[in-house]
């Protein structure tokens, strides 16, 4: 729970994708560069071509709307237009020559510290009205109750929280599943030789089986540890961006694929739990009272299936191995995919460490060797009876 709540406060929507995180982080950037600036003289001289290209384009305007120009086609103008058209030419005629000296003007009335301040309040105007325009359409509830829940006041102080929690965590769960097995191993060695001790040998198994199927087995995550590039000469960066998080046991696998309503994906569930979990559970229970009966398998033919028959239907070690494949073809698969996204002025940083095998894993793996190893004991009990009852 505590991974699912890190990786949802993490997520991607609320970060990268969340047109408010880049308001956040861009109004701050552009009301200092708004500060900054300062029509000094050397300021004024790289924007005077600027000025004087703007007047002579304002001069054109007005010529245009006070003496346009008559269409192809239109009748000649009658004689109080002619002269207007003659007195707006005359009068630009006079003006245009003087634009440099106007441009001068105007950059040395900006340059006064009363226009410098009313230019930069219109700027911010301009910043502050593109901003409350600008908002994300995301739903942050989950992301609100979560902050609430922990008792955080940021993601950022949340992320650290949850992180110190999951370690914490881990090395106790760590602890506990080595004890597990460990247990398990030193019980099977030092009863190995005593049939009356089949029972003990029994539970240590059904334990790992139960402790494989109710535990997460493999965390697969698709992360973007980094993004950050450069903007107005400041870096803007979102770290820890989850694209994708899922960690699911045996059952909460079978679980969703039921609730998913599908007739395919509920077959696949069914597969999943007969394969994974029942068929396990039925053989090494009979192998346990085989073991203490060596009889039954003749007696009984279902006894002697699931005993000694019923392995290569069970396949809980050909499901061991495919959860250890699915870890090895995701770890790292997302780094590889992504890199292409670097680009310059930018640092995409992807974990190649995305996903892990989780306890749940070693647990069932202990299950498989546990069961495997009483199988084989059952196969040496019954042939080393046959002969004696042939006898």
């Amino acid at each position: 729970m505590l991974r699912m709540d890190l990786a949802e406060i993490s997520h991607v929507r609320y970060g990268v994708l969340n047109a408010d995180r880049w308001v956040e982080k861009i109004v701050p950037i552009l009301g200092a560069q708004i500060d900054a600036i300062d029509l000094t003289a050397t300021n004024r001289a790289s924007l005077r071509p600027t000025v004087v290209r703007a007047l002579n384009h304002l001069l054109d305007q007005v010529k245009e709307q006070m003496a346009p120009k008559p269409a192809p086609g239109d009748k000649p103008a009658g004689f109080a237009a002619q002269a207007q058209a003659m007195i707006v030419n005359t009068m630009l005629a006079g003006l245009k020559p003087h634009v440099p000296e106007y441009a001068d003007t105007v950059l040395r009335e900006l340059g006064k510290p009363e226009n410098k301040k009313a230019v930069r309040d219109y700027l911010r105007s301009v910043v502050s009205d593109g901003a409350k325009a600008t908002f994300g359409e995301v739903d942050m509830q989950r992301y609100a109750a979560i902050l609430k829940q922990y008792g955080c006041a940021d993601a950022v102080a949340c992320q650290s929280e949850l992180g110190r929690r999951i370690r914490d965590l881990d090395s106790r769960v760590a602890f506990h599943y080595i004890l597990v097995l460990g247990a398990s191993a030193l019980a099977f060695l030092l009863l190995s030789a005593r049939r009356s001790a089949i029972a003990v040998q029994l539970l240590f198994c059904i334990m790992l089986l139960v402790g494989g199927v109710f535990t997460p087995m493999i965390e697969v995550e698709a992360k973007i540890s980094k993004i950050s590039l450069i903007f107005f000469g400041q870096p803007i960066s979102f770290p820890e961006q989850v694209m994708y998080y899922q960690s699911k046991s045996v059952l909460e696998v079978f679980k969703t694929l039921i609730t998913m309503g599908q007739p395919e994906m509920v077959i696949v569930a069914v597969l999943v739990l007969m394969f994974s979990v029942v068929f396990p559970a039925l053989k090494v229970i009979t192998v346990g009272l085989c073991l203490r009966d060596p009889s039954l398998p003749k007696k009984y033919r279902v006894a002697k299936f699931f005993a000694l028959e019923s392995s290569k239907w069970s396949m809980a070690d050909v499901m061991a191995l495919a959860i250890f494949m699915s870890f090895v073809a995701f770890n790292g698969l997302i780094g590889s995919a992504m890199s292409g996204l670097k680009g310059p002025g930018a640092e995409l940083v992807i974990p190649t460490d995305s996903s892990k095998i989780l306890p749940g894993f070693y647990l069932f793996v202990g299950f498989c060797m546990a069961s495997l190893w009483l199988a084989k004991k059952l196969e040496r009990t019954v042939r080393a009876v046959e002969p004696g009852e042939a006898g």
